[in-house]
Parts: C-alpha cells; sequence; structure tokens
C-alpha cells in the first residue's frame, strides 16, 4: 500500500484530502506543522509527500532541506500548496525533488490528475466544468455556481457553508443561489437534488428563506415540481429576491412585489471568467467549537499583506490602515480611482477596498479599466448606498463581495479572511 504524508496547517483541506485518498486505497498520515512532518517523513517513509509552503514550527524549505539531507528520504516526491509564491520561489524548490505546485484554493480536478500520474492510482473525480463562488453580505449567503453542477465541489460546497455562517455567526441563515451561465437537463437532476439538499442541511436555512435565481427552466421546473422544497422561491430577479430576504431583518423594506427586472438577465447570464477555483472546505467536527477572533490569530493570516484602498474618504482611509496594522498588514491609501490605476499595474495587492463613488474616476470605472487591463485582484466593494443598491451595483460590476459604510474594524477583517484567506 503506497503511503503519503500530507502536511498542512489547514484541517479542512488537509482532511478532504485525506478522505479522498483513504477511498482509493492509499495509506495517509497526517502532520499538523512543519516540525510534525520532518518526524513524520524520517520515521514512515512515505512514496509522496504533499506540503503546504506557509507553515509555522519549520518552514516549508527548512522542511524540504531536511528531508534532502536524509539519503533515505532524499528521492521522495513533493507537491507543494501555496496561498501565494512567485517565480523565484518555485525555481527554488525545484532541487528539492518538487513535482508540482499548486496555488490555493486548489483545482481539485489538476491536483488528483497529478497524483494519478506520480502514484499510479485511479482516482474518481468529476471533471464537470463548474465554478462555485460564496460570500456573505448583509448575512445572506450568496452562492453563485457557473457553467454546471460538478460533484466533488458540491461535496466542498457543504463545508464552506458552514465555515462562512460560523465565521459570521448568522443565526438565521438565509441563502441566495445564483445559477448563471449554466443550462442543465434531466441527466443532471441528482446533482441539482445534491446541490439543494446541501443548501439546505448545511446552512440550515428555513426553505422560505432559499432564493435560487436562474433562467434555466429545467431547474423552476424541477423544483416545483417536489414537495420537498415547497417553500424555496425560484426567480430572475435579484433585487426581488434580496427585497424578500431584507424585509424580515428590516421593516422598512416592503416585500411582496416585484420590482423592474434591471439586472436580472445581465447577472443571470452573464460569462464568467475567474482565474481561480473559490470553493474551501470545512468538516462537522471543525464547526463544534465556536470562532474567536483575537489579534494574534488575525495575523497569523494576515501579516506582511499587501492592501489598497481606493476612497476619496480620509476617515476611511485611517480606519483601514489603523485596523490592518494592527495585524501585520501594509495599506496604500488612494483618493481616486485616477491615482490607483496609474500604479497598480506596478504593484502586487494581495486585496483592494474599493469605494463606489469618487471624484475623477470612480469604482465601476476602475472594476472596468481593470478588466480591459486583464488584471485580476480580489475586491472588497465599499459603498455609502443603500443596502439593495449595494448589492445590485456590485454584482452588475462583477464583484461579489462588499461592505456597507460605516465600517466596523471586525467586520473589515472578517470579510478580509473571507475574501483572501478563508478560516481553514
Amino acid at each position: 500500500m503506497k503511503h503519503i504524508i500530507i502536511i498542512d496547517e489547514s484541517p479542512l483541506l488537509r482532511e478532504y484530502l485525506r478522505i479522498k485518498l483513504s477511498t482509493a486505497g492509499l495509506e495517509v498520515s497526517i502532520a499538523i506543522n512543519g516540525l510534525d512532518g520532518i518526524a513524520k517523513i524520517r520515521n514512515n517513509l512515505p512514496d509522496l509527500v504533499i506540503i503546504d509552503y506557509n507553515l509555522s514550527r519549520q518552514s516549508c524549505i527548512e522542511v524540504l532541506k531536511e528531508k534532502k539531507k536524509n539519503p533515505n528520504t532524499a528521492s521522495i516526491p513533493v507537491i507543494v500548496m501555496a496561498q501565494k509564491i512567485d517565480q523565484k520561489k518555485i525555481i527554488e524548490l525545484v532541487q528539492y525533488n518538487v513535482k508540482k505546485v499548486f496555488t490555493k484554493p486548489i483545482k481539485i480536478d489538476a491536483l488528483f490528475a497529478t497524483l494519478s500520474e506520480l502514484l499510479q492510482v485511479s482516482f474518481d473525480i468529476d471533471d464537470t466544468p463548474s465554478i462555485i463562488e460564496t460570500h456573505v453580505n448583509d448575512n445572506i449567503l450568496f452562492i453563485e455556481i457557473a457553467k454546471g453542477l460538478n460533484r466533488e465541489k458540491l461535496d466542498l460546497l457543504r463545508f464552506r457553508i458552514l465555515e462562512l455562517i460560523d465565521l459570521y455567526d448568522i443565526k438565521v441563515p438565509k441563502v441566495i443561489v445564483m445559477m448563471s451561465d449554466i443550462k442543465l437537463s434531466f441527466a443532471d437532476g441528482t446533482n441539482l437534488q445534491k446541490l439543494l439538499d446541501t443548501v439546505i442541511q448545511a446552512s440550515r436555512a428555513k426553505l422560505r428563506h432559499i432564493r435560487i435565481l436562474t433562467n434555466d427552466d429545467f431547474v423552476k421546473n424541477f423544483i416545483k415540481g417536489r414537495k420537498e422544497y415547497d417553500g424555496i422561491e425560484v426567480t430572475t430577479n435579484l433585487q426581488y429576491a434580496l427585497e424578500g430576504l431584507l424585509a424580515e431583518m428590516d421593516g422598512s423594506i416592503e416585500f411582496g412585489e416585484k420590482k423592474a427586472e434591471i439586472i436580472s438577465e445581465k447577472v443571470l447570464q452573464a460569462e464568467t471568467n475567474i482565474a481561480s477555483e473559490s470553493v474551501m472546505l470545512k468538516f462537522d467536527t471543525e464547526v463544534t467549537k465556536k470562532t474567536v477572533f483575537t489579534i494574534s490569530d488575525m495575523r497569523e493570516r494576515m501579516e506582511d499583506m499587501q492592501i489598497a484602498t481606493v476612497d476619496d474618504d480620509f476617515v476611511i482611509q485611517e480606519l483601514l490602515k489603523s485596523t490592518f496594522e494592527q495585524v501585520g498588514a501594509h495599506v496604500d491609501a488612494y483618493p481616486d480611482g485616477e491615482s490607483f490605476l496609474n500604479t497598480v499595474a506596478d504593484k502586487e495587492y494581495d486585496l483592494v477596498f474599493l469605494d463606489l463613488l469618487m471624484p475623477k474616476v470612480d469604482g465601476f470605472k476602475v472594476l472596468q479599466e481593470l478588466k480591459v487591463r486583464d488584471i485580476r485582484l480580489p475586491i472588497i466593494v465599499l459603498s455609502a448606498v443603500t443596502q439593495r443598491d449595494s448589492v445590485i451595483r456590485a454584482f452588475q460590476a462583477g464583484v461579489k463581495s462588499y461592505l456597507i459604510k460605516p465600517l466596523q474594524p471586525i467586520e473589515i477583517l472578517k470579510k478580509t479572511i473571507e475574501v483572501v484567506r478563508p478560516i481553514i
């Protein structure tokens, strides 16, 4: 039996890999940090090592150096996973028998194709094209699904839902599932049922608190024809769906009358162009303890991050600077979109906070220009307009995550974790 050692401080990813690899008949050992990894490699002599680049208690490079020094382990192949890694560091890894470097979030199909090649083992992996994004805005869980339904990613979606509900401590879950650029048929019925059951069970939302946005007739008829989904509303109008869910949280929002279809076609039929897979993982055993955030926890996840804030409000600039200073991240402030666009090509930002309404070049023009230049950055939209308008305008512009002003430091940090470095 072939043996694999996984060295990763992400309990979600390493547990998912352990389950999938064990199911294929492989022996799997888990190391929770670099020091533990060195000991397990030395004592177990695996056929393959899967290691995260960002480790505590002995770095990835230190682990690989120890492995290389030992003649019994030097030839063992290695797969490296990294949140972000530049070309120079990748070249440095070659001397340690690193066969492949994957950036997180991991593309599951590509990872298992490499594992199959290295280990000569077959894996049953669904390779149906599918993109899934999940965000929490206004305590509503937004799930966007494009291209198709993939069994692997639907499995992972369950864990991501659990993670976000835990992160934001959502007491009354409300869900909007947006199915864009997707056309299903009878053959997709099993996976569609898996999607709906996953959303219901993982979120524990009442059926009347779930909205499905789609233009697809098969989805509409599938939900309408099953009693177990009675209460889930299917619509083509994001504004209508949003108002319905916000109505119970905000008595000032009238519910029940459909508004003009101002964005539905644009959102639901837009082509999705996402560079990397967005679904992360979480398991039942890891959500029994409520997450409590400390500055130390935040620093561990955000230290040395490079962040840009594009906002003409000096108070917002200073708030973001002081908030991220506490966790060791650096913030560059730009008073308008023009100054940001003039320098963004020379910078490597991990995250951008972008105001919508600014002089000279506003946030929407910034988003358009970034798309033209093919510059892809994680962006959190900042808006002082109403919740409804903020959601609509953000989704129209292709940004799925936003914050409503006035901002609170803890919400800024939670949103950052959600978008850039999920709790894993």
